[in-house]
């Protein structure tokens, strides 16, 4: 069996519109948060990705390409569906690494603001404690929009387009991560302030990294979101200390 030849990278016209794509997506995707922010705040965030998910469908599926490219790949067998567990328990221990780097380690070297949360930020998710219907939504809305959404958006559009941009550059896949880290970072800022940037910033890194390593599977990020939403949401429904 033959291996594919690597594909040339792109020409410096291409990159630049692959740039532009990329830039242009995100610019979209924060405005039309804001713009929800006035009707829903609450909400305003998992629509306006959901948006985002069916534009990015809709351009990628004119260009050829599909979300099996971008991280959506196949598991053929029940081996490789039962590999998706251990592979998502390694991307937590990265997961751990970068929160306890950033929560904890920080505040520890006497960085404060990183023990403050906005005020009012959690009154994001409402009365959520013993409140039956409405963890079971956001516990839908966790595995909808963070676990499925955010991976496809931040780790399998935007790393995997942000890659063919810098293909040839060295250490453009670790940029790729960063910048798509950063992104995926801001993205939490207007709820969660500098901590929620600086600590959601560092997960993305751990997320993309994994990401690169498991050669473009998104599966296990796509568990492992899920699984730490959903058990943040049971701690805030039963009130855990």
């Amino acid at each position: 069996m033959t291996e594919t030849p690597p594909a040339a990278p792109p020409s410096p016209p291409n990159r630049l519109a692959i740039l532009a794509e990329v830039a242009g997506f995100v610019a979209v995707a924060l405005l039309l948060r804001y713009a929800m922010t006035f009707f829903f705040w609450r909400y305003a965030g998992p629509v306006s990705l959901g948006v985002m998910i069916l534009l990015v469908t809709l351009y990628m599926r004119r260009q050829g390409i599909g979300w099996r490219d971008m991280g959506l790949v196949p598991l053929p067998g029940i081996r490789a569906k039962l590999m998706v567990v251990p592979m998502a328990l390694l991307a937590f221990v990265a997961f751990a690494i970068a929160v306890g780097a950033t929560a904890f380690g920080l505040p520890a070297l006497g960085l404060d603001f990183m023990t403050e949360l906005p005020q009012g930020v959690e009154d994001r998710w409402g009365d959520i404690r013993g409140n039956l219907p409405l963890y079971l939504l956001w516990v839908a809305i966790a595995w909808i929009s963070a676990g499925f959404f955010e991976e496809m958006f931040f780790r399998g559009y935007m790393i995997t387009r942000l890659r063919a941009a810098f293909a040839g550059i060295p250490w453009g896949a670790l940029l790729a991560v960063i910048l798509a880290a950063l992104v995926f970072g801001y993205g939490h800022f207007y709820y969660q302030g500098w901590r929620g940037l600086i600590v959601t910033g560092a997960i993305g890194v751990a997320f993309g990294s994994m990401f690169l390593l498991y050669r473009g599977n998104l599966w296990p990020m796509i568990l492992l979101h899920g699984v730490v939403d959903t058990l943040n949401f049971t701690a805030l429904y039963g009130e855990w200390e």
